[in-house]
């Protein structure tokens, strides 16, 4: 199956690696590390980070990523790089968990954010009509996300880092996790509704002078 959605760099090595062109297949993990670097960094924990480094995980991830490809190949459940970011996630659970971070909730509660898209978040969050210059200073406001973020339910934050810092879909995000895209919407939609609650409470309404 071929998915619309698919560049046309990934749908010609799969089509290559269909066709027994092994060498292909390192073609296409080599095109998507940028993208699972970013997705590590982003969910791993500040803690961790002594003993784990981001291209490990990138790098167990691929490993595995090579080992089902035949198999994704016979069913092609979800395009390529959704599926490649499943497996990275899985990875970085396991990680997690194998180094058992003391004190640590769960996974996502101590990551560092980035401040643009953070700060962004909350402009997007404010009351309509405030003006975010107003409201808070940029920084500081994107620092009260950070926060806020680490408060929500790990399957409220998941929804959250997929939505507003790697800008996957409903759709997309629904694939990665395995539920129908209107359990993702609906699951986005009470996220966003209980970081609103959250922010408010950390000062952050929009009705500040």
């Amino acid at each position: 199956m071929a998915y619309p959605e698919e560049c046309p760099e990934t749908r010609a090595l799969l089509e290559r690696l269909g066709n027994g062109e092994a060498e292909a297949g390192d073609q296409l993990l080599c095109q998507h590390r940028d993208e699972l670097w970013r997705q590590i960094e982003l969910r791993l924990d500040r803690r961790l980070r002594r003993r784990v480094d981001p291209s490990d995980v990138v790098q167990e991830a691929q490993l595995e990523a090579l080992r089902r490809l035949p198999d994704y190949l016979r069913r092609r459940p979800m395009p390529f790089r959704l599926w490649l970011r499943k497996i990275a996630h899985e990875r970085l659970i396991m990680a997690h968990r194998r180094h058992a971070v003391a004190g640590c909730r769960s996974i996502g509660r101590n990551i560092a954010l980035p401040t643009r898209s953070s700060a962004v978040l909350g402009e997007q969050l404010l009351a309509r009509g405030s003006s975010p210059s107003q409201a808070l200073r940029r920084q500081e406001l994107a620092g009260r996300v950070r926060r806020a973020v680490a408060e929500l339910s790990d399957a409220d934050r998941e929804m959250v880092l997929m939505r507003n810092f790697e800008q996957l879909t409903n759709q997309q995000a629904a694939a990665v996790l395995g539920i129908d895209p209107a359990t993702a919407s609906q699951r986005y939609g009470r996220a966003l509704i209980r970081l609103r609650a959250i922010l408010a409470g950390l000062g952050v309404s929009g009705s500040e002078p």
